[in-house]
């Protein structure tokens, strides 16, 4: 036995050593903690909220004490912070639940307080969402008062206090983009976030599909425009041809009489002809019906402002068994 305890003795010294000299530590954070609650509890009952509930909440960090932790929750409630003061009373009455019959009869009234403040504070937190623009980049960060967002919890309300609060989104590798929000007691509000660098959605007032249809109308113009300026040339040369071989130039006196090649190149200059007056008319119509929507469209500004000043209207004006009439109407 004596040998035994010789052997011990070592190990227990070399236990206890490190318990000495935590000690020391652990008495002046304690000092430390009930320093701070007892500047924090005077400034509490001096309405000087903006300091008292800062030090309480640094004392009970510093030693974690359900005292403190109730006593933070009342700061909070009466500093405006309902949000905050709730999430105090339900750790609260948490751990008040897990004492012993002994533990919560030291507690006194407490947990009957923390319960009715609890009721009474509930309708007042406010609820904020946070969502991102359709289209931004994976890996956006987005930040609430300094603090990351997870992004499991976007587009969901989260409880807040009242007041204003700084949030901020960060594409990666992509400049901060910040705004402040204000919220009031018992207010729900949902904001769309905007993220710097991220593609944005396309305008909603038809601007892209405007230039597209004066891209293809004049596509269709300047094909109608080579369709007949070809099939005019056509009708020229069969016009010659028909000089050499109607009327005089064969001997006869009636100018419509032709010989067999003469009457085919008639008939040929007659088809073209009508083919490259079809096709001049509907290259001019293509071109002034993209010349109308281009010139028409309205100003990035404009479409992001809603602006109404302007209204015009380009396409089909009229038609009927004579043709279509192609433009624009509207007033500035």
């Amino acid at each position: 036995m004596t040998r035994r305890l010789r052997r011990i003795a070592p190990l227990a010294l070399v236990l206890l050593c490190p318990l000495a000299a935590v000690t020391p530590a652990a008495a002046q954070e304690s000092a430390a903690a009930e320093a701070l609650f007892d500047r924090g509890l005077a400034d509490m009952k001096a309405g000087k909220y903006e300091a008292g509930c800062p030090a309480i909440a640094e004392s009970h960090r510093l030693e974690p004490k359900p005292g403190a932790l109730f006593t933070l929750a009342i700061c909070e409630s009466r500093w405006g912070r309902v949000a905050s003061a709730f999430e105090r009373f339900e750790d609260y009455l948490a751990l008040h639940e897990q004492m012993t019959p002994e533990q919560q009869s030291l507690q006194g009234e407490r947990a009957k307080v923390a319960r009715q403040e609890r009721e009474r504070l509930a309708p007042l937190v406010p609820e904020l969402s946070l969502s991102l623009p359709p289209g931004a980049p994976a890996g956006t960060v987005v930040k609430r008062d300094g603090r990351v967002v997870d992004a499991a919890l976007l587009s969901t309300g989260a409880p807040v206090d009242p007041g204003e609060h700084v949030v901020s989104t960060q594409a990666p590798g992509g400049p901060v983009w910040e705004t402040r929000i204000q919220i009031a007691e018992g207010e729900k509000k949902r904001v769309e976030l905007q993220v710097n660098g991220a593609p944005t959605a396309a305008p909603s007032d038809g601007t892209s599909g405007r230039r597209a249809a004066a891209y293809v109308a004049g596509g269709v113009g300047l094909a109608g425009l080579v369709l007949g300026g070809v099939t005019g040339a056509l009708t020229l040369g069969k016009k010659s041809i028909v000089e050499e071989h109607c009327g005089s130039a064969i001997g006869q006196s009636d100018e419509t009489a032709c010989d067999p090649m003469g009457l085919e190149a008639s008939e040929s200059a007659s088809t073209t002809g009508l083919v490259s007056t079809i096709g001049f008319g509907v290259g001019l119509a293509g071109l002034g019906a993209a010349a109308v929507l281009l010139l028409t469209e309205p100003k990035q500004g404009e479409a992001a402002a809603g602006a109404t000043s302007r209204r015009i209207r380009a396409g089909v004006l009229a038609a009927g068994p004579g043709g279509v009439v192609i433009g624009a109407r509207g007033a500035w």
